[in-house]
């Protein structure tokens, strides 16, 4: 069953709001079993509300209208309902008694202008507000030329635009509807698994066989995102009759794709770098001192933000002036970006935190060179287990952009290291 997703407000076209509405609404239908294939932004204008309605209904078993169902005279999404299918609006006085009780538990007055908010187009049915004072609706679209045939007939649902009210009434009355109009339950299920350190095309490349393979069954599938900070992503979707059925085929598929990848992949469904190498730390009850440049604290601010990091993090040392380096980290005299810089700073800040890791970076963000070295220019030092490993970077981009990706590719090298050192079983 195909369902489309409209959002409604004028706001979502100037950038004003983000619309994130329509992505937690992708992943719910997903979820359930339900394809979403297209997703559309109108402003607040009736004849252009009802156009994109007639293109959605046109490819698509059922639309969710998202917004314009306030008080106000730009809320206009009941009125462009009522024209799309040919009816009059109706006050609907169980509506309106609901929004005055409403009102009167937060002992303050019923403005005149929510009484448009118990207008429903004639024949729809109203689906309960309970965290705010617009109903939604249930439209049955009688069967228009052109437009997808179904067992049953299709149908418009409008939901409000403020978020906490639309996730209640989507879970509690729409999905529920959905599933009975498809008359029976499937799930598409995704697994995103994390990667670092390989841009897209060349994830493509290596996975090109088995892509090969999964267009030919057409189920999994797999797809990749460039994330910035968060790496590539690789999407696996699975549908199935059951989520547990689903859950099956996306293990087999993500243990295809490890073997084909690697240790480039790091994590799966949203957990960052920094939450891996806490966790590895952890394990080995080692803890971990930073010691950074040109970095400026990025790497020990991402370690903060992980819940229970004060188990595994000792704490950070910027050393962005060339005398902190030598005078707090025994940095010897002369170049700072340099390998001996950096292993000398990693060694350093496990003296002066009393970490069992440390891990430093130098390097040169720009906009200009620094010690005969180009911009992009990082060294990243790794000390563990009494030795001291240094890696030369050559990064591209701006400079808040290089001290990104250096302070991502730190915790990377770290976890690699981790990883090879870690005690057999």
């Amino acid at each position: 069953m195909r369902v489309e997703v409209v959002a409604v407000g004028t706001e979502l076209l100037l950038g004003d709001v983000v619309d994130t509405n329509s992505a937690w609404l992708g992943q719910q239908l997903a979820r359930a079993g339900l394809d979403v294939h297209h997703q559309a932004r109108v402003g607040d204008n009736v004849e252009r509300i009802v156009a994109a309605l007639r293109v959605a209904l046109g490819r698509s078993d059922a639309v969710i209208v998202c917004g314009g169902l306030g008080p106000t005279p730009d809320d206009v999404t009941r009125e462009a309902l009522a024209a799309l299918l040919g009816v009059e609006l109706v006050r609907d006085d169980e509506v309106l008694a609901r929004i005055r009780e409403l009102f009167d538990r937060r002992d303050r007055p019923m403005s005149p202008s929510n009484q448009r908010q118990a207008e429903v187009p004639a024949g729809a049915s109203v689906i309960e507000q309970r965290r705010g004072t617009a109903p939604g609706l249930i439209c049955p679209v009688p069967p228009v030329p052109g437009t997808s045939s179904l067992s049953s007939p299709q149908v418009v649902y409008a939901v409000p635009g403020v978020p906490h009210e639309m996730t209640e009434m989507v879970g509690r009355a729409v999905i529920p509807d959905l599933q009975a109009r498809m008359g029976g339950r499937a799930a598409i299920v995704n697994r995103v698994l994390h990667t670092w350190g390989e841009p897209e095309s060349v994830l493509a490349e290596q996975l090109a066989p088995r892509l090969e393979a999964l267009d030919a069954a057409g189920n999994p599938t797999i797809a990749f995102l460039a994330s910035g900070m968060d790496g590539v992503k690789v999407r696996i979707t699975a549908k199935a009759g059951t989520t547990e059925e689903a859950a099956v085929a996306l293990d087999a598929e993500e243990a295809a794709v490890r073997a084909i990848l690697g240790r480039r992949v790091f994590a799966t469904d949203g957990t960052p770098m920094e939450a891996v190498v806490g966790g590895l730390l952890q394990a080995r009850e080692l803890t971990l001192g930073v010691a950074e440049s040109m970095t400026g604290g990025l790497i020990a601010s991402r370690c903060t933000d992980v819940p229970g990091s004060s188990a595994w993090l000792r704490g950070g040392v910027v050393s962005y002036a060339s005398e902190v380096k030598f005078d707090l980290l025994d940095v010897p005299e002369g170049p700072v970006v340099s390998e001996a810089a950096a292993n000398a700073m990693a060694e350093g800040v496990c003296g002066v935190l009393g970490a069992e890791v440390g891990v430093s970076v130098t390097g040169v963000a720009g906009p200009e060179s620094q010690d005969d070295m180009p911009v992009g220019t990082v060294f990243v030092g790794v000390h563990l287990d009494g030795d001291t490993d240094v890696t030369h970077l050559r990064l591209f981009g701006d400079r808040t952009g290089i001290r990104q990706v250096a302070a991502v590719s730190a915790l990377d090298l770290l976890r690699l290291r981790l990883l090879d050192t870690a005690p057999s079983a």
